[in-house]
C-alpha cells in the first residue's frame, strides 16, 4: 500500500477511536471536572504505554526532542480540557464539526511551520469542507462552547503538525511516552485544585476514553509521519461521520436537513475517485 493510502487508512481507524472517547466524555456530562478528567486519562494513558515503552532497547527509549514534546505535552492539556467543555454543552456532531476545522488549520499551518505547498485542488476541497462546518454550526445559533470546540481545534492542528519536527528515528510509543508523561506535572497540579470524589463508573469512562484516545495519537502520529499534512488531513473529516452516527445511536440527538447537508460538504471532498466515477455513471 502506498504511504499516503496507508496513512489516510490509520486517520480514519484512529477518528474512530477518538469518536468513542468523545461519547465516553459525553456520557460523564460534566460530573468530573475538566483538570481531573485529563490528569486521569493522562495518568491511564501513561500506564497503558509504560510496557511497550520499557520492551525497547535502551536507544529507543531515548527522548530526541525534548523541547517539541513539552511544547507537544501542553498543546495537547489545552486542547482535552476544551474539547470535555465543549463536548459536555454541544451536541456530538456539532462539537467535532468545529473539531474538524483542524484540517483546515493545517493547511495554512502546515506552509508556515513546515513550508508545504498544497495543490489548488486540495485549497478546493478544504473550502468545500469550510462551508459544510459553518453550515452545521450555523453562526446563528451560536453557543459559546464553540469558542472551546475551536481551541481543541486549533491545538490539535498544531499538535499533529509538530510530530513532523520530531526525528523518524524515535518510535511512536517512546514519543507517545514522553508527550503523556510530561504533560502529568502541569495536569496534576490543575487536578489538585478542583478534585472531587469520583464513582466506579466515572473511572471506567475515563479510562476507557484513555485508552481510545492514546489509540487515536498513536495512529495520527505513524499517519502524518508517513505523509504530508496537506495530502491526508482531508481524512481526519471521517471522524465526523462517527460521531453523528453515535450521536443518533446513543443520545438521541438526530441532525436536522441544514446539519446533514452541511455533512455532505465535508464528506464528499473525501471520497476516493473511483467512487465518485461510479456514482456519475450511475447517473
Amino acid at each position: 500500500m502506498a504511504p499516503v493510502n496507508l496513512a489516510i487508512v490509520l486517520l480514519v481507524l484512529g477518528n474512530l477511536l477518538a469518536s468513542l472517547s468523545d461519547v465516553a466524555v459525553k456520557v460523564l456530562d460534566g460530573g468530573v471536572s475538566p483538570f481531573q478528567y485529563i490528569f486521569l486519562r493522562q495518568l491511564v494513558s501513561l500506564a497503558l504505554l509504560f510496557p511497550f515503552w520499557i520492551r525497547q532497547p535502551p536507544t529507543l527509549r531515548n527522548l530526541s526532542n525534548p523541547k517539541i514534546t513539552v511544547l507537544r505535552a501542553h498543546i495537547l492539556l489545552i486542547g482535552s480540557c476544551c474539547m470535555v467543555v465543549s463536548i459536555t454543552y454541544l451536541t456530538l456532531a456539532t462539537a467535532n464539526a468545529v473539531f474538524y476545522t483542524a484540517p483546515l488549520l493545517m493547511i495554512p499551518l502546515s506552509i508556515l511551520l513546515l513550508n508545504e505547498r498544497p495543490s489548488a485542488k486540495k485549497v478546493l476541497q478544504t473550502v468545500i469542507g469550510f462551508i459544510g462546518v459553518l453550515i452545521i454550526l450555523r453562526p446563528s445559533q451560536f453557543h459559546w462552547a464553540a469558542i472551546f470546540a475551536l481551541g481543541t481545534a486549533t491545538t490539535l492542528a498544531l499538535y499533529n503538525l509538530l510530530v513532523r519536527k520530531i526525528p523518524n528515528d524515535q518510535s511512536v510509543i517512546t514519543t507517545l511516552f514522553w508527550t503523556t508523561c510530561l504533560s502529568l506535572p502541569v495536569a496534576g497540579g490543575l487536578a489538585w485544585f478542583y478534585w472531587q470524589p469520583l464513582s466506579h463508573n466515572e473511572v471506567l469512562w475515563i479510562a476507557l476514553s484513555a485508552g481510545f484516545i492514546i489509540s487515536y495519537n498513536g495512529l495520527a502520529t505513524m499517519a502524518y509521519k508517513k505523509a504530508p499534512a496537506t495530502q491526508i488531513s482531508l481524512a481526519e473529516y471521517s471522524g465526523l461521520i462517527f460521531v453523528v452516527l453515535f450521536g443518533v445511536i446513543w443520545f438521541d440527538e438526530v441532525p436536522d436537513a441544514l446539519t446533514a447537508a452541511g455533512i455532505a460538504l465535508i464528506i464528499l471532498p473525501l471520497m476516493p475517485k473511483t467512487w465518485l466515477k461510479n456514482l456519475r455513471g450511475r447517473r
